[in-house]
């Protein structure tokens, strides 16, 4: 299948010069002039529009859309212990899945074209993003806290999740393995994490560092930062996304240079919950790769990945008091192809030769995008995720015109709505 995107705009050429970009398959193979002898098999005007590579949203669980603005206004371990998690136990697999199907929606009509999620049945969550066409890097949070057949089956469960649905719709998912916290996973529970991790050569997602708590609870039981403990384990050496990352030291810093942890950086969760502002520059400073994520639906309360761009390339400026610490074109490296070796998708993010086609197509056709001075800027600081328009992931069509191909966006909402309901009257 060869596809034609023609009359388009790119972000690093003058504004109102027309290019094309030709896939074949899932690849993009030119991106500029029309390779001599590539006859397209579909062909889709750009006229109006910008191309860009689509976001990644590198920290979430997704199926936390039925929770949307449920518990508001608490402190992370409050809003834990006494809101999130006592209706999340009430979840049955249905949930799961349509309010993954409800998110994966969000982020695809936002122009996000792959996500991470750690959440509970994630064969379902596996599911909706094959149906929906979405790229994903996917785990079972593991909480080691409970009667071990408890907390033995959710080990099993990323076995079987890592087993059935690794590489994937021609990899399009990819499974890690995800412990929780420090708080919830006790040394013996992590090692058998590893050891399963390491059988199935699969990386680990973990909250580290999310909170002031969190850090003095660890040096408390350990005499150890999150990053030093975990390092101490060897979990480091398996490949580490590290989401939120916030309360660093400057050891933290530097073994996580030296063990390549990436980062998944949550701006906004992390100022809703009052978990404090990441250290984003000390870590571009010691080149580690840092990737932007929204979090759950329930601490953020979008899945808008456009806003957690402009929200880091504005909220590191006001920190340091530097204007130039996260420019607007660092922000947009954060969001696409920085976020894509976060979790693991080293040929996507970019929009050149070689890459897997995850492309975005935003209607520029819009007050906020006149006149057009720097493209780049007015992406990050001016647009709105709502101007995505078509949406390719590995080069199939998923959004046209706005509205999903791939399934009835109306019944997902129905759905959603009904599962919503229905949990919070058990």
């Amino acid at each position: 299948m060869k596809t034609l995107i023609k009359n388009i705009e790119l972000l690093k050429t003058p504004a109102y010069e027309l290019a094309n970009i030709c896939i074949e398959n899932d690849k993009i193979v030119a991106v500029g002039d029309i390779p001599e002898g590539f006859a397209p098999d579909m062909v889709i005007d750009g006229k109006g529009k910008l191309a860009t590579s689509g976001m990644v949203n590198t920290h979430g669980h997704v199926s936390m859309t039925l929770l949307r603005s449920y518990a508001d206004d608490l402190a992370l371990m409050d809003w834990l212990n006494n809101h999130i998690w006592p209706i999340e136990a009430k979840m049955v697999a249905e949930d799961i899945y349509w309010g993954a199907m409800l998110g994966i929606t969000e982020m695809l009509k936002g122009g996000t074209t792959c996500f991470a999620d750690m959440y509970d049945f994630m064969e379902d969550v596996a599911k909706a993003s094959c149906q929906l066409g979405i790229r994903a890097n996917l785990c079972r949070g593991l909480i080691g806290l409970g009667p071990d057949e408890v907390t033995n089956k959710r080990i099993a469960d990323n076995n079987v999740l890592a087993d059935n649905w690794q590489g994937a719709e021609n990899g399009l998912i990819r499974v890690t393995y995800g412990p929780h916290a420090p708080y919830t996973c006790p040394k013996e529970y992590l090692l058998k994490i590893k050891e399963e991790a390491i059988k199935r050569n699969c990386e680990l997602q973990m909250h580290l560092c999310e909170t002031q708590f969190e850090v003095n609870s660890c040096k408390e039981e350990h005499g150890m930062t999150p990053i030093e403990w975990v390092d101490s384990l060897g979990l480091l050496d398996l490949g580490m996304i590290s989401a939120h990352s916030v309360h660093l030291s400057e050891h933290d810093l530097e073994i996580m240079a030296e063990k390549k942890v990436r980062v998944a950086h949550n701006p906004q969760s992390n100022l809703k919950l009052a978990s404090g502002i990441a250290p984003v520059h000390k870590m571009l400073e010691k080149g580690i790769t840092v990737g932007l994520g929204t979090d759950g639906a329930s601490s953020n309360n979008n899945l808008d990945m456009l806003e957690e761009t402009r929200a880091a390339a504005m909220l590191h400026k006001a920190t340091t008091y530097d204007p130039l610490v996260v420019p607007a074109a660092k922000a947009w490296e954060m969001a696409t192809c920085d976020g894509a070796k976060v979790l693991g998708f080293e040929n996507t993010g970019k929009l050149e030769a070689g890459q897997m086609a995850d492309i975005v197509l935003w209607d520029m056709h819009k007050p906020y995008w006149y006149p057009r001075h720097n493209k780049i800027s007015q992406l990050v600081y001016a647009a709105n995720a709502n101007d995505a328009d078509t949406v390719l992931v590995a080069g199939k069509v998923v959004l046209e015109g706005g509205k999903l191909t791939q399934f009835d966006e109306e019944r997902i909402y129905f759905e959603a709505e009904r599962c919503a309901k229905a949990l919070i009257k058990k």
